[in-house]
């Protein structure tokens, strides 16, 4: 009698298999952790599609409201679950990470809270794989963080600061708003190259070509997503800048 194969992750309940997978390429092991909310209304279906070859996408894992958590793809295997995106000058993030799906219809949903039994999962979850990778608190990220202006997930409600608490993922208090400059579309010159350079030191993909531009705009709302969620405009106000700053600065 075959045996079912067994997760990667003793957090995982068992293995659901994707045919949704290839070689990773250009790496000997994942080094950075993506998540994603499902963004569709029922976890199901999310789940039938992330298995359906006709779909051409996938994760490792999957997490249902509940905290069930299902391992799609092995952790050796690239999944489909980054698209085009970049991250410190990289760009087949597929190969380098792990993608982890969080069951939430998402901002055309709604964007309901996560359950807390859920995000006690993804803190588990996120946890194992990074000590068993060596991936870095800084190297964990949300999708809108590798690909700006065409993901948001999994959006500014996910809390990232109740991650932070439990050693998953970079962030700092959220500076407040103080008098200063303030930068927006259509603005140029030296300090909009500035900034450009201080995001792309982070890690955002960005191109530095000193005008405040659509991409710049996906950037910084990308950024405000993460780390200033009150406020998502894509206006570089002083509270985006000062947060950018320590966050910076306190990179291990």
């Amino acid at each position: 009698m075959s045996q079912h194969p067994k997760p990667d992750s003793p957090v995982a309940t068992k293995v659901f298999p994707s045919p949704n997978h290839g070689e990773r390429v250009g790496v000997s092991a994942p080094d950075l952790i993506i998540l994603h909310y499902t963004g569709m209304p029922d976890a199901g279906e999310a789940l039938q599609r992330l298995c359906n070859p006709v779909a051409e996408v996938s994760c490792h894992y999957f997490i249902f409201e509940d905290g069930r958590t299902l391992q799609l793809v092995p952790e050796a295997r690239r999944a489909w679950h980054a698209g085009v995106s970049s991250w410190a000058g990289q760009k087949d993030i597929n190969s380098r990470s792990i993608g982890i799906e969080i069951a939430n219809p998402g901002h055309e949903g709604g964007l309901p809270p996560f359950p807390e039994a859920q995000i006690k999962a993804v803190i588990a979850l996120c946890r194992d794989i990074a000590q068993r990778w060596q991936i870095k608190p800084q190297d964990i990220l949300g999708h809108s963080d590798i690909a700006p202006g065409r993901k948001v997930d999994p959006g500014e409600l996910f809390p990232w600061e109740q991650l932070h608490r439990e050693g998953i993922g970079h962030w700092v208090p959220p500076v407040s708003m103080t008098t200063g400059p303030i930068y927006k579309r259509d603005d140029q010159g030296a300090p909009i190259e500035a900034l450009q350079a201080m995001f792309a030191m982070y890690g955002y993909g960005i191109m530095i070509n000193g005008v405040y531009d659509q991409q710049m705009e996906d950037v910084v709302a990308a950024f405000q997503r993460h780390f200033r969620q009150n406020q998502v405009d894509g206006i570089a106000d002083t509270s985006t800048l000062a947060t950018l700053r320590e966050l910076i600065n306190s990179r291990p």
